[in-house]
């Protein structure tokens, strides 16, 4: 190699975070600037959605681009306002403190969306600042003088409409400059606090090592929020700092000074002051109450407001249970088809066996939940790009706030229904971390789809005359799903009054103005979710998957122990046999011991369990074989020749499968939300201890009675 060549040193690509206020339109920006090339995954250590994307300037270079949660201040109170404060501020070691700032606000709101960028402007960072939704601005009769606040900022503003691609071409231009300037930024901090902010700044300098911009909108910070743990987060304070916050605080409680309404309303003042000078509406402006009004007076209305709810719901509920039917019927098939042709390949034997009925059974067992992930996450989508999800929560939050919940929490019990997997993805919607970990905590007791093969099987078996109306089979079959959800709401009422104590949840959120769905975006953060969903839960359940295979499948039996049954020699068997004394008294035998162990990685799994222990012959009809698996459930006799499925037992199983906790993604899942084994294996034992304990009460008072 020729030494007088030297390469060049790669060029650091820019980093821009996104910053703005919920329903500001910033992801439908993130995304239009992104397209595809973008990253979703979690900030390590917490369960907050980490979005990074690659955009290009209009020159076409790249930039990274980093999509912070929306937050209304800095001064941060849920986990997703923590994470942006931090990164902003340079405090989390796994992302780099971004390079320059954009700050989108909506233009129909300013006065609001400012003051959250009037604290990123005393970071004394580039920041460009985006005007978003300027169409909807102009049609509610605002004139903002863009020219005029670029001036008063000194930083470049641009108009946009994310939803049109209005303005990106100037924002594009804007992300190409090398010399944006630093912000002319200056408002009156009062005079009785301006001398603190001084020394907890010089403090902040000196003893916990910070710079002199990030340390002065520190010093801000601590003073703008009386509780100074929570905004420090990770990074305490040293010694030195603490001693002059809590010195200045003293002399201000003495004096009666409300230091942290002064900051506030100072810088409203400033914001105030200038929202007047730039905005403007117009005479011909609409009078009287806006589009989004007229529809709240019907949307939240007591009356109406439910019933339209309720059709909303319904709609969502059935597509769940029944639109997701023909994909899933496709999965399976294909499925068949990969087992027939690796089948083809491999000669039988154990090789055989792991692949098809460990590997294969295993990635069923989780592509086979996607078309329920995909149309929750589409509905998710479609009611939060429109608007109505902020509706659907204040009309439940009534409801949900009797069991210590708010309305937030409504729809990720509700999609659990079909299965507790994105219904527990979904809970991320929820601000308060100890409402969104009780909201996980009891998800897995709404009846799932896939409890709904056992239910069918045991009420069969229950009632042996063909004769009964139908309607009491409905009937039981309604307990089952109303046991689950008085089990969510009276566990969730528990936690929060115990183990997970804190004060009612209010509910304080924006209701954003109706718009039409941008497609795009809604589509691809459905493909997004379920593609994090196969990627998270997959690999777990996968290995699971094999290792109950092979639970179920070794020690063979001896050749000269032909009459064994392969599966109670099993290591599975003998687990039934050995959970045998723990389930006796619920009235459950080893058999169905083996059918409540196999069931742990999906609870349908039971009826096909129970075809195998009982040699149920299969065939090509399934209500065919359905009625032999029936007729086996209820011909199946104990060594002592009594009936083994009594309508006592049918009933108790039933109930054990409504409140234990019979499955493994879900428990991947909880792992990956809570980031953290504490969780699931606590929601594992009190989940199963409860079942065990109903169902002792169930059997031991049925046996009293005579039944």
């Amino acid at each position: 190699m020729n030494p007088s060549i030297v390469k060049p040193a790669p060029v650091r690509t820019s980093v821009y975070a996104l910053v703005g206020n919920p329903n500001c339109g910033k992801s439908t920006l993130f995304n239009a600037l992104t397209g595809l090339k973008q990253k979703v995954g979690n900030y390590p250590g917490v369960t907050v959605e980490r979005k990074v994307g690659t955009a290009y300037t209009q020159h076409g270079h790249p930039l990274t681009l980093i999509d912070l949660p929306g937050t209304y201040s800095l001064a941060a109170r849920s986990p997703d306002e923590a994470v942006t404060r931090d990164v902003l501020l340079g405090r989390r070691v796994d992302t780099a403190m971004p390079d320059r700032i954009v700050c989108v606000v909506d233009a129909t709101n300013l006065e609001r969306n400012l003051y959250l960028v009037h604290q990123i402007l005393d970071l004394g960072r580039p920041v460009i600042l985006v005007l978003n939704m300027m169409d909807v601005a102009e049609q509610a009769g605002l004139t903002i003088r863009t020219a005029r606040l670029e001036h008063e900022l000194g930083i470049p503003v641009i108009a946009c409409a994310a939803s049109s691609g209005r303005g990106l071409i100037d924002l594009k231009l804007a992300l190409s400059r090398n010399d944006l300037p630093l912000p002319r930024h200056a408002w009156d901090i009062p005079v009785a606090i301006a001398p603190a902010v001084s020394e907890l700044q010089a403090s902040l300098q000196d003893n916990d090592k910070k710079p002199p911009l990030i340390a002065r909108a520190e010093a801000l910070l601590l003073l703008t929020d009386q509780d100074s743990v929570r905004v420090a987060g990770s990074t305490p304070l040293s010694d030195r700092t603490r001693e002059i916050l809590v010195s200045w605080e003293k002399r201000w409680a003495a004096d009666g000074t409300d230091w942290a309404a002064a900051l506030v309303n100072a810088r409203y003042d400033s914001i105030g002051r200038l929202t007047a000078d730039i905005v403007s509406t117009a005479s011909t402006a609409p009078v009287g109450p806006s589009r989004s009004d007229r529809i709240d007076a019907w949307v939240t209305h007591p009356v109406w407001g439910w019933c339209i709810f309720g059709v909303l719901m319904a709609v969502m509920f059935l597509s769940i249970f029944t639109l997701a039917g023909i994909p899933m019927g496709w999965i399976e098939s294909l499925v068949a088809v990969a087992s027939e042709w690796v089948s083809g390949l491999i000669p039988p034997g154990d090789l055989h066996d792991l692949i098809i009925d460990g590997a294969i059974a295993g990635v069923e067992g989780v592509i086979i939940f996607l078309p329920q992930i995909l149309i929750l996450f589409l509905f998710i989508g479609l009611l939060e790009s429109t608007g109505y999800m902020a509706r659907a929560a204040f009309i439940m939050d009534r409801l949900m706030s009797k069991v210590g919940l708010n309305g937030r929490s409504f729809i990720p019990l509700l999609g659990s229904y079909a299965c507790a997997i994105p219904g527990i993805m979904a809970a991320r919607t929820i601000e308060q971390p100890k409402d969104r970990l009780v909201t996980i905590l009891v998800a897995p007791f709404m009846s799932c789809s896939a409890r709904l093969p056992v239910y069918l099987l045991l009420i069969a078996a229950l009632v042996p005359d063909e004769q009964v109306p139908v309607g009491l089979k409905i009937g039981i079959m309604l307990l089952m799903y109303a046991l689950g959800t008085f089990g969510a709401f009276g566990f969730a009422w528990l936690f929060k009054k115990t183990l997970l104590r804190g004060a009612p949840p209010l509910m304080i959120m924006e209701l954003p103005p109706y718009r039409l769905p941008r497609m795009r975006d809604v589509l691809q953060q459905m493909t997004e979710r379920a593609g994090l969903f196969v990627k998270r839960a997959g690999t777990i359940i996968l290995g699971l998957s094999i290792v109950l295979w092979f639970l179920a499948n070794y020690p063979k039996v001896p050749e000269n122990q032909p009459d064994t049954d392969p599966l109670a020699y099993s290591m599975a068997g003998r687990a039934g046999h050995a959970l045998e004394p723990v389930i006796a008294p619920l009235g459950f035998d080893w058999r169905i011991g083996i059918g409540l162990i196999q069931s742990f990685a999906a609870r349908e799994v039971f009826n096909s369990s129970m075809g195998v222990i009982f040699a149920v012959e299969e065939t090509d009809d399934e209500e065919e074989t359905r009625g032999h698996l029936r007729d086996a459930l209820r011909a199946a006799e104990r060594p002592d020749g009594t009936k083994l499925f009594t309508p006592l037992i049918c009933l108790n199983l039933m109930v054990f499968y409504v409140f234990a906790m019979q499955c493994i993604s879900t428990i991947a899942v909880v792992k990956r939300e809570t980031n953290s084994w504490r969780w699931p294996l606590f929601q594992l034992g009190y989940m199963t201890g409860f079942a065990w304990f109903i169902c002792l009460v169930i059997y031991q008072v049925g046996r009293a009675l005579g039944y």
